[in-house]
């Protein structure tokens, strides 16, 4: 006899903790840029414990600092300085954010160089400063960050920051988007080698046109309002829109690796 109705029992009773980043120590590299400023934002209101990295605009750290100290409270950012290409500071900062909490748990990896040499008028040290900036450094931090998670024996997360000019194709950006692709296809890489149970989570978020950092002159100068004006896309990127991608990604025992994903209004569809 098949049980009534009323007398079914459903489970409805989902896993939606909030916070739960809380006290987890994060290192941003490049994290007071527009981009980066907004994710360590939107993880400081969660609680995290974070180690901020920038390579020159003390103003603009200090300043983001004590922005979310007011807001959050003591220690809620802690700053480091310094150039991610030299290798003792991809130690120093992975050292710094190892040091708190419980041990490292994630990587954010903002920085990069627009690297707006033309590919016909670019000399070899133009192209291996590009490689160097949005390539190489990147992934030697993400190598850095994820020896510290194992020895740790912590199941971490690694994000890494790559460009729609990696995913599509556009005229005239091979200086940039050469080393962006190679950045992408090696976190996959990467995902795969460090996964599995108990393993390392690597993805990588595309920003498109976005009132922030690289793209933000660009937009104030109108060279991309065709865009919004042919409703290819219906407004241009915001910093937050990354962030909300980037801390999905973060999410405690996420079912996401090895992913790009694309946050560009829809403009390379």
């Amino acid at each position: 006899m098949t049980e009534s109705r009323e007398q079914q029992s459903f489970d409805f009773d989902f896993d939606f903790d909030e916070r739960r980043l809380a006290g987890r120590a994060i290192l941003v590299a490049g994290g007071t840029g527009g981009l980066g400023s907004a994710t360590v934002s939107l993880l400081a209101q969660e609680g995290a414990s974070l180690v901020v990295g920038y390579r020159s605009h003390q103003e603009r750290a200090e300043a983001l600092q004590r922005f979310l100290t007011d807001r959050y409270g003591k220690n809620s950012v802690n700053l480091v300085q310094g150039d991610i290409t030299a290798p003792q500071v991809r130690s120093d900062y992975v050292a710094t954010a190892d040091a708190l909490s419980n041990g490292l748990y994630a990587l954010v990896c903002f920085t990069g160089d627009p690297a707006r040499v033309k590919f016909a008028e670019a000399c070899d040290s133009d192209l291996e400063a590009s490689l160097r900036e949005n390539y190489t450094a990147p992934i030697l931090l993400a190598r850095e960050s994820a020896a510290a998670m194992s020895r740790q024996e912590i199941s971490g997360a690694i994000v890494l920051v790559s460009s729609m000019q990696a995913v599509s194709v556009f005229k005239s950006s091979l200086n940039y988007a050469g080393p962006k692709a190679a950045l992408a296809h090696a976190a996959r890489i990467l995902a795969k080698d460090w996964g599995g149970p108990g393993g390392i989570r690597v993805n990588v978020v595309a920003p498109g046109v976005n009132r922030a950092g690289m793209a933000l002159a660009s937009i104030e100068s109108g060279k991309y309002n065709h865009f919004v004006e042919k409703k290819i896309i219906p407004r241009f990127g915001r910093p937050e829109d990354v962030a909300r991608v980037v801390r999905l990604l973060l999410e405690p025992d996420n079912y996401v690796t090895g992913q790009v994903i694309t946050v560009d209004g829809g403009l390379t569809l």
